[in-house]
């Protein structure tokens, strides 16, 4: 299953840690964010709990950039 949120994250480098920190967390099989849009593509593994990765997923956003903030 893959999903698309809207993000909002301050610079392009940010953005590029936060697609290694997300690409890292149990459920992911790829995610993409793409700091122009402001979206990040999550496709997860098969039989994950969306709602537990995305959670992480916010989690460790915020560790890169506090003000981070992704849109469930």
């Amino acid at each position: 299953m893959t999903k698309t949120y809207r993000i909002e994250v301050d610079c392009a480098n940010c953005a590029n840690k936060m697609e290694e920190a997300v690409n890292k967390i149990e459920g992911v099989k790829k995610a993409v964010i793409n700091f122009m849009a402001l979206k990040m593509i999550v496709e997860f593994e098969d039989g994950a709990d969306v709602g537990k990765v995305m959670k992480k997923a916010a989690e460790v956003c915020k560790k890169v950039e506090r003000d981070s903030e992704i849109y469930f």
